[in-house]
């Protein structure tokens, strides 16, 4: 694990950190919304790093220790996160790299597959969803769960913890992967300790609640066909908010990919029982 530092990557500040040889080949992690880059265990970087691979994680503006902007007022949109990645491989000097994205990472790793494909040699998209309506070509896709759609349901209590309270934070963060978790039981120790980490190294943690109001880029499930690099799809069975099938859709659009079923996890980080699976099928694109 190499020490933290800050790039200016498109006007704004953000914190990266790397692992393994910056000779390996690359491989760039784009997290979810409001993941800053403590949620790529550091555990998981590097057995990806011994692969050997150069491994990139980075919190993504509004996270951890990169720019903030006040909450309910982010002056960008999703299509300035799909352009931080880019900035990313150009400030550490990369001309390609494997991207890696899951849930909303995923869907700015499709954005970067399909407008700079060049930048890529290899996709790998975990528990995320093809980027764009549905139609005549492309068949709608299952709706989230009945449980998870309750959840959403509910009036919201309030706007979230007290943010100095790192105890009231953890449990707050804990409460919402049990609600995304399939059958497979959450590690709740390693939970903690990550959640505990992105709230020590987050100055402005509510700030991340800013990615669910981001305007998106334009959509390129179109252009999915056009992806020529090896892709890899990773997804749960269980997952609530993107039901296997859009997994199956992913790997039915993008030419050549493979899809690779995770049983009994949900929307969520793949836990440390599939990484015996996940870690050889990422390293073998």
């Amino acid at each position: 694990m190499n020490p933290e530092r800050i790039l200016h990557v498109n006007g704004v500040d953000l914190c990266v950190q790397t692992f393994g040889a910056a000779s390996d080949p690359a491989l760039l992690l784009i997290g979810g919304a409001e993941a800053s880059m403590d949620w790529w265990d550091a555990d998981l970087c590097e057995r990806l790093a011994a692969g050997p691979r150069f491994v990139i994680r980075y919190d993504t503006r509004d996270t951890g220790r990169s720019t903030t902007f006040p909450v309910g007022a982010p002056p960008y949109d999703g299509q300035a996160l799909v352009a931080d990645a880019v900035g990313v491989l150009d400030s550490l000097g990369i001309t390609a790299a494997h991207v890696v994205g899951i849930s909303m990472g995923g869907g700015i790793a499709q954005h970067v597959a399909v407008r700079h494909p060049d930048r890529l040699t290899a996709l790998t998209l975990i528990s995320t969803t093809p980027d764009g309506p549905g139609g005549s070509d492309h068949p709608d896709l299952p709706p989230m769960s009945e449980r998870l759609a309750a959840v959403f349901a509910e009036p919201s209590q309030d706007a979230g913890p007290d943010w100095s309270d790192r105890e009231a934070v953890i449990a707050y963060y804990l409460e919402g992967e049990e609600a995304f978790a399939g059958s497979v039981r959450l590690d709740e120790p390693r939970l903690r300790r990550m959640i505990g980490r992105a709230h020590d190294r987050s100055p402005a943690m509510p700030a991340a609640q800013n990615h669910w109001m981001l305007r998106g880029a334009d959509p390129v499930r179109d252009g999915l066909g056009g992806i020529r690099v090896p892709t890899l799809v990773l997804h749960g069975t269980e997952d609530p908010l993107f039901p296997y099938g859009h997994g199956e859709a992913l790997a039915r659009e993008i030419p050549g990919a493979k899809l690779v079923p995770l049983p009994g996890v949900g929307h969520q980080m793949p836990p440390y029982e599939t990484w015996d699976t996940v870690v050889p099928a990422i390293l073998d694109l």
